[in-house]
């Protein structure tokens, strides 16, 4: 297994802090916010690679926290660390994360099942079980958590799911949510999924720069399953956000 982390946006919301400097790569208990996942990945069985993409500015920084991960003795020897450039230069010219996706899994060559995650959020639990129950299932997975608030609902992915957790609706940012599970972003696909992934990216069916959106087509042609989260995930919209979460994060328990 592979794990891409899509870590090529420009977190505008966060300037000044991220104006010249990537959001990922902030720090959170002295620890980079990617690290806290990487560090985590490296541990699962099987996972043999860690594909970062990158936008064009910040690439060399993150060339420099390799370095630094490498070096410090807690990434194993036996897990690859790979940064992509994507070749954009601002936020108007951004591939999407979709996109950001395709672009992985073609410049690496990817033949693997692969995990997706966005580099700027946090867990405070590992993303193992994740891994287990898509060994499980055997199709691609999403999460879900519960989430009460209409408000946030209408600005996230939205997903109805039967007994067995198998997806049989997924909206992004509906009008009027049908159930409470939102999805964060993050997703497993099978090897044999992949090539859908290209496919709908070329098709020009899909929006590249919302995942969410991409698994609500996704849905419809394939089958997937929604792992229900174990713990709480820290999503670092804004400085405030930012600030709480270095006041008030606890770690992977």
């Amino acid at each position: 297994m592979k794990c891409i982390i899509l870590a090529a946006g420009y977190a505008t919301r966060l300037y000044p802090l991220t104006k010249n400097f990537p959001k990922p790569l902030l720090k959170v208990r002295d620890k980079a916010i990617m690290s806290w996942l990487v560090e985590d990945i490296v541990k699962i069985d099987g996972m043999d690679e860690v594909i970062v993409v990158s936008n064009h500015c910040f690439v060399n920084v993150f060339y420099d926290w390799k370095r630094q991960v490498e070096n410090n003795g807690r990434i194993s020897h036996d897990v690859q660390i790979t940064i992509l450039d994507d070749g954009s230069t601002e936020n108007d010219n951004r591939l999407g994360a979709v996109r950001e996706i395709a672009y992985a899994i073609e410049m690496c060559r990817i033949e693997d099942d692969i995990l997706v995650m966005a580099g700027d959020n946090l867990l405070d639990f590992s993303i193992a079980g994740f891994v287990e129950f898509y060994r499980n299932k055997q199709t691609t997975c999403i999460m879900r958590h519960f989430e009460n608030s209409i408000e946030k609902l209408q600005r996230t992915g939205v997903v109805e799911i039967n007994e067995d957790s198998k997806v049989l609706r997924m909206e992004e940012k509906p009008r009027e949510p049908r159930s409470t599970w939102a999805v964060p972003p993050f997703y497993i696909y099978p090897q044999k999924d992949l090539n859908t992934i290209l496919a709908g990216v070329k098709s020009g069916e899909v929006n590249v720069d919302a995942p969410g959106g991409f698994i609500e087509w996704f849905c419809k042609k394939n089958v997937v399953h929604a792992y229900e989260m174990p713990g709480k995930r820290f999503d670092i919209g804004n400085l405030e956000s930012l600030d709480w979460i270095r006041k008030n994060f606890q770690g992977i328990i």
